[in-house]
């Protein structure tokens, strides 16, 4: 389906739960979350009729986020029934890695066909601060067991923050020259009411860029297999490649192709929006398939021109990033 603005919207992320295993400083407070209860979120059979409907709008792409989306119990029968509708062609997971390597073999059993693994520093001492408890290990375990599997292409999204891992950023290039992942550089972006947040700790892409061309030769890429706004750069004589997410410095509105279920059946148009339609509300009110495609059609069309992320997250967004999808 076309929004207002011309684009093609055929991308739908999935938030499957609010809950998650880890607590990284510029996501989640460290205390204080309430978990939603499990009455209160979209069960796996209402996830899956939902995306069925979308797909008949013309959403051909799914990934599914969190919160951590592997704690979400059940999600392989979840990737199932997602797989068995015929207008998907692609099932993909954004996760932290530490549940992922024992459910790999799994997940990719059910139909899931890429991963997406979060990791912001290669230091073990860094990574605990920034996750405030998680182990490294695990997640070079989930990488390796990635590439053992051949769900490429394997994509690592590397927050930079100044001041705590830019002095990283020629380890995470090496990464990808030594093997074939795709690391994505993400400028840092305010994603909640949370003190960690500070402009000044952003670096922009072009200053990470400048700083692996002083080591490395970068070569424009062709895209690589997804449906994010990544800009990508082979690493010449080099296995992998850099991307580059600029959501601060040149945001990709213009490109946006994707709309995003909340686990409480909220359907947003926008990460950075306010405005949700509740089809949780729907589904427990009886509302038929096409009065359902209705609301998906009135939020794509109602899909902003552009976010307004520069002006921070906002105190009066409720919802933080870990309850919408990232």
């Amino acid at each position: 389906m076309v929004d207002e603005q011309g684009r093609i919207i055929n991308y739908m992320r999935i938030s499957l739960t609010d809950r998650c295993n880890l607590r990284c400083r510029y996501c989640m407070p460290e205390k204080g979350v309430d978990n939603l209860g499990h009455y209160t979120i979209l069960s796996l059979e209402e996830i899956a009729r939902l995306v069925k409907i979308a797909s008949q709008l013309g959403i051909c792409k799914i990934r599914l986020t969190g919160g951590e989306p592997l704690v979400r119990k059940n999600i392989g029968q979840l990737i199932n029934y997602i797989a068995d509708i015929p207008e998907i062609d692609d099932i993909a997971v954004t996760t932290n890695g530490i549940l992922f390597a024992d459910m790999a073999e799994e997940l990719k059993k059910a139909g899931l066909k890429r991963a997406n693994i979060s990791l912001d520093s290669l230091v073990p001492e860094k990574f605990r601060f920034i996750t405030r408890q998680g182990d490294l290990s695990l997640v070079k375990k989930a990488i390796f067991k990635a590439l053992e599997l051949d769900m490429e292409p394997i994509k690592i999204n590397t927050v930079v923050i100044k001041g705590f891992n830019d002095d990283e950023i020629m380890d995470f290039a090496q990464l990808a020259y030594d093997y074939p992942l795709h690391v994505r550089f993400i400028e840092f972006m305010p994603v909640g009411d949370l003190l960690f947040w500070k402009r000044d700790r952003m670096l922009s892409s072009l200053e990470i860029k400048n700083t692996i061309e002083t080591r490395y030769s970068l070569l424009p890429s062709k895209s690589i297999a997804g449906n994010g706004p990544a800009r990508y750069y082979n690493l010449e004589g080099g296995q992998g490649s850099i991307g580059f997410i600029s959501p601060m410095s040149n945001h990709f509105c213009a490109e946006c192709n994707r709309i995003r279920l909340t686990s409480e059946g909220g359907l947003r148009g926008c990460l950075y929006g306010k405005e949700e339609v509740d089809l949780r509300v729907a589904l427990k009110k009886g509302y038929s398939d096409d009065e359902i495609k209705e609301l998906f059609a009135k939020v794509i069309k109602a899909k902003p021109a552009k976010h307004n992320m520069n002006a921070g997250w906002g105190e009066e967004n409720k919802r933080k990033m870990y309850q919408i999808g990232g």
